[in-house]
């Protein structure tokens, strides 16, 4: 037997650490490769590692030479082929990506021969054991410290990215992909997400202040709105509703901090079938609607900020997204960076930098808006944490 059932049974069986070897046992004895490599991406999504055993050996020759085919795999999700005329070995990359989050890339080296027969099977192959790695990781840090060898990650960073579900999900007719810079030192900037049939719930928040207090602050922000979608009964749930959310994580925070502390959210909630999207808006993550090619941002009736008073109550606002409509969620940090003497980012670039990402999916798009912000600041280090989410909607092609 051979294909994605026998590895699903290999992977199941493998302690969580040893998955790399597992995977190139498998690839071996199953499928005639002569070398695979695992590279996993780091926390800005800018470059790939080797992980594990890799990262001091050489299979098959040039890790140096692997990484610029396999970045381009990364970057554009399609499988890379090496395979020059005359060469017996080729080399293919393949991403390896789960529910839409870009984790990495599987190298493998096979005959040239091969790769026809091979190729449909091996892309299978990655997307199972993308899956599987999702699953491992929470469960050893090898993984962990492989996406770190380009930096360390800040107590507070630690946090953020711990709590953090996945950082992009795709479904048919949905797509969205967020980034948190300072990668290594973000702190109050963060976002989470949850799909439950229909509705997929967003929200982008910002803690009050710095460093681990407001990593802190923002993590019991998104616990309090996770408990608040968990604990309702069956019978009283209201598909899709974010005031229990707001009201839930407010009063925690009040509780926690009598109003002292207060953390800025926007919260979302979007029927994928239908475009419905509701929305409340407390604080300052904005939203801006990318519609026919035009930037505008969507005006919501402001309301306070998770925390800063008691017995707050908290009104949803509705509206219906086109077919093709992008949606963009940017914190202060991005909207208002400043430099001395100028314009503010989101007064100057934020339009420009949005409307040049209208051929680029979500992970692209972001990527292109945060560097742009990069540029903004001349290589200066961030003043604020800077949160981008891209979103796009389209109807669901009938089953």
């Amino acid at each position: 037997m051979s294909g994605v059932g026998s590895l699903d049974k290999a992977l199941r069986t493998s302690p969580p650490d040893r998955l790399v070897e597992t995977l190139d046992a498998y690839l071996s004895s199953t499928h005639g490769t002569k070398h695979s490599t695992v590279w996993l991406a780091d926390y800005r999504t800018t470059t790939l590692s080797p992980t594990g055993a890799e990262a001091g050996e050489d299979p098959g020759g040039g890790l140096g030479d692997q990484l610029g085919a396999a970045m381009r795999a990364f970057a554009s999700q399609t499988p890379v082929l090496e395979a020059r005329d005359g060469q017996v070995l080729a080399r293919l990359h393949l991403p390896v990506t789960a529910w839409g989050e870009r984790i990495g890339v599987l190298t493998v080296g096979l005959d040239a021969d091969r790769v026809p027969f091979e190729r449909p099977r091996l892309e299978e192959l990655a997307e199972q054991f993308a899956i599987t790695l999702t699953a491992a990781y929470r469960r050893t840090d090898r993984f962990h410290l492989d996406r770190r060898r380009t930096g360390r990650l800040t107590m507070a960073a630690e946090l953020q990215w711990d709590l953090l579900p996945a950082r992009a999900y795709e479904q048919p007719g949905v797509k969205f992909a967020g980034q948190l810079e300072p990668a290594y030192a973000v702190c109050g900037d963060h976002f989470d997400w949850s799909v439950n049939g229909d509705w997929l719930t967003m929200t982008a928040l910002n803690g009050m202040g710095t460093g681990l207090d407001a990593a802190l602050l923002t993590t019991l922000a998104v616990n309090a709105m996770r408990n608040a979608r968990r604990s309702i009964p069956a019978g009283q749930r209201r598909p899709g509703d974010l005031t229990d959310q707001a009201v839930l994580a407010a009063d925690a925070i009040f509780s926690q901090y009598g109003g002292a502390r207060h953390v800025a959210t926007l919260l979302l909630s979007l029927n994928t079938a239908t475009g419905e999207l509701r929305m409340i808006d407390a604080g300052s993550p904005r939203m801006l609607l990318v519609r026919n090619g035009q930037v505008s941002e969507m005006a919501l009736d402001a309301q306070l900020p998770l925390g800063m008073f008691g017995d707050t109550r908290y009104v949803e606002e509705h509206t219906t997204l086109n077919p093709g409509d992008r949606l963009f969620v940017v914190s202060d940090g991005v909207h208002a960076a400043a430099r001395p003497n100028e314009a503010t980012f989101g007064e100057r670039e934020l339009s420009r930098a949005i409307r040049s990402t209208r051929l680029q999916p979500p992970a692209e798009a972001i990527s292109s808006v945060m560097r742009h912000l990069r540029e903004y600041h001349a290589g200066s280090e961030f003043a604020d944490d800077a949160l981008i989410i891209c979103l796009d909607w389209s109807p669901r092609a009938d089953p």
